[in-house]
C-alpha cells in the first residue's frame, strides 16, 4: 500500500521514491501519519543533492526515512483539490471527506503540474483522437468536458459550479488542436496551456476573469516576473504554461512547489503569514535578495489593485534541474476585490505589520525582514516604488483594464503611494 513519487528529469520520468500511510491513519487523510523515502536507486546517482532532484525542497535526497505527523506538504500540491477533487470523488464512488485522500493521491495524481506524478494514477496517452478546434474548448461541448474528465485533465473545476473557477489542463497537437494534457505522447506535443472559465455566472464573475489579461499586463509594466501574455477569447482565458518547456524537441517539466509546500504547511485553507512564505524563500531560493524583492513587488501590486487571492498556493517555485530555484511567474493575478463572494485577503503581515487590512506599514515590514536583508537598503527599494504606484491607474488604461475596475482601485493606489514614501523616511 504505497504511492510511487515519480519525478521527471530531462523528459523521462524516473522513480524518486515512495508515500507509505500508516494504515491505521488512513481514514485521517492528509493529517495521518505516513512514511517517505527515496528510492536507492535514485539516491545513489543524486545524493550530491541538487534542489531539482528533491520531490520538495524540505526533503533533501539522502537514505533518510521521513517520517511525519501528517501526509509530506509537497502532496498537497498534487491531490486533487476544489471542484477538481469532486470530480474524482464522483468518477471513483466515493464519499468526499478525509477518508478520500488516499484513493485520490493514487488515482488523481498522475498528472499534475510541474515534475512530480504519482505513478499508480497515471493515465496512458489515448492513441487517435481528432482533438477539439478552439470554439469547442470555448463552449465548453459535453464531448470535450468528458474526454477532459476522463483523462483527469481538470484540475479546479469541470462545470460552472458556484466558487470554483474551471480549470482544465490542455495542450495543442502540431495541427493545433486541442487535447486534454496526458491523452498526447510528449513527441506530440506543441504546447501546454491552461483554460480557466469564471467562477460562477455572474456579470462580475464574468468581469474579473476578463480583466486578468491585462492586470497581467499591469504586473509585467511594473517589473513582476511574468510569462507569455494571457489571451481572453469569449469568456474563456488561455493561459500559457510556464512549467513546461520544448527542448531539442523533448518535453521538460519544471519543478514546480507552491510556497506552502516550501513552508512545511501540509493543510488546506489556513490563513497565510508573508513572513512565513519570506522565511521559506530566504532558506530556499537561489538568490534571497533578489526574490525577496520580487515577492515584496508582487505584494504591493496585490494590495494597491486589490488582488486579495493571494494565498500561499497561488504563489510558487519554479525549479530548474541545475539546482536553480526562482519564484515562479506571476499567476492568478486578478481584481479579486469584485468577486461576489467577497474574498477577505488570503495572507497578510500580521497586526503589528498591517494594522489596517490591505495599509501594510511598509517601514515595519522592512525592519522584520532584516533577518535576510538591510532594512534601510528594503526601505529604500520600497519607498522606489511610490510614484509608479500613484501612476497604477494610467497604466491601467493603456493595459485596457476596464474603467469600472480602474474606478475601484484608484485610491487604494494613492494610498499604497503614500504608504511606500513614508517607508523611505524611516
Amino acid at each position: 500500500m504505497i504511492a510511487t513519487i515519480q519525478i521527471s528529469i530531462d523528459g523521462k520520468w524516473t522513480t524518486a521514491g515512495t508515500f507509505e500511510p500508516v494504515e491505521r491513519d488512513i481514514a485521517k487523510g492528509i493529517v495521518g501519519r505516513g512514511l517517505f523515502e527515496y528510492d536507492m536507486d535514485f539516491v545513489l546517482p543524486h545524493l550530491d543533492d541538487v534542489s531539482g532532484w528533491r520531490v520538495g525542497l524540505r526533503y533533501p535526497v539522502n537514505f533518510e526515512l521521513y517520517k511525519s505527523a501528517g501526509w509530506p506538504a509537497f502532496l498537497l500540491d498534487i491531490l486533487p483539490s476544489g471542484a477538481g477533487r469532486r470530480v474524482w470523488v464522483r468518477r471513483l464512488g466515493l464519499k468526499n471527506n478525509e477518508a478520500a485522500d488516499w484513493q485520490l493521491l493514487l488515482n488523481g495524481a498522475g498528472n499534475p503540474p510541474g515534475n512530480l506524478r504519482v505513478a499508480e494514477g497515471v493515465i496512458p496517452p489515448a492513441g487517435s483522437h481528432p482533438g477539439f478546434n478552439e470554439e469547442e474548448i470555448i463552449e465548453k461541448q459535453a464531448d470535450f468536458i468528458e474526454y477532459a474528465e476522463e483523462r483527469g485533465a481538470v484540475v479546479v473545476g469541470a462545470t460552472d459550479v458556484a466558487g470554483d473557477a474551471p480549470k482544465f489542463l490542455l495542450v495543442r497537437d502540431r495541427k493545433r488542436r486541442w487535447h486534454p494534457d496526458g491523452a498526447l505522447e510528449d513527441g506530440d506535443i506543441l504546447d501546454s496551456w491552461l483554460v480557466k472559465f469564471p467562477r460562477g455566472k455572474t456579470d462580475a464573475d464574468l468581469k474579473v476573469l476578463r480583466n486578468e489579461a491585462p492586470y497581467y499586463e499591469v504586473a509585467r509594466s511594473f517589473g513582476i516576473r511574468t510569462g507569455n501574455p494571457l489571451r481572453f477569447i469569449d469568456g474563456a482565458l488561455f493561459i500559457p504554461r510556464f512549467d513546461r518547456t520544448i527542448q531539442d524537441g523533448r518535453l521538460i517539466r519544471l519543478g514546480l512547489e507552491t510556497l506552502c509546500s516550501a513552508a512545511g504547511i501540509a493543510e488546506y485553507g489556513r490563513r497565510g503569514e508573508h513572513s512565513v512564505f519570506c522565511a521559506a524563500i530566504a532558506l530556499f531560493s537561489t538568490d534571497k535578495k533578489v526574490e525577496l524583492r520580487e515577492y515584496l513587488q508582487r505584494e504591493i501590486l496585490n494590495v494597491a489593485l486589490r488582488n486579495t487571492d493571494n494565498h500561499g498556493r497561488n504563489s510558487a517555485f519554479l525549479k530548474y534541474q541545475d539546482g536553480t530555484v526562482l519564484l515562479s511567474p506571476l499567476y492568478d493575478f486578478a481584481p479579486m476585490f469584485l468577486d461576489p463572494e467577497g474574498i477577505p485577503r488570503s495572507s497578510r503581515w500580521g497586526k503589528e505589520l498591517e494594522p489596517v487590512p490591505g495599509r501594510p506599514d511598509w517601514g515595519k515590514v522592512a525592519e522584520s525582514l532584516s533577518p535576510y536583508a538591510n532594512a534601510q537598503e528594503t526601505k529604500a527599494f520600497l519607498a522606489s516604488h511610490s510614484e509608479e504606484v500613484g501612476k497604477l491607474p494610467d497604466i491601467m488604461r493603456k493595459s485596457r483594464v476596464e474603467e469600472e475596475v480602474i474606478e475601484g482601485v484608484a485610491g487604494r493606489c494613492a494610498e499604497i503611494a503614500a504608504d511606500l514614501r513614508e517607508a523611505g523616511r524611516g
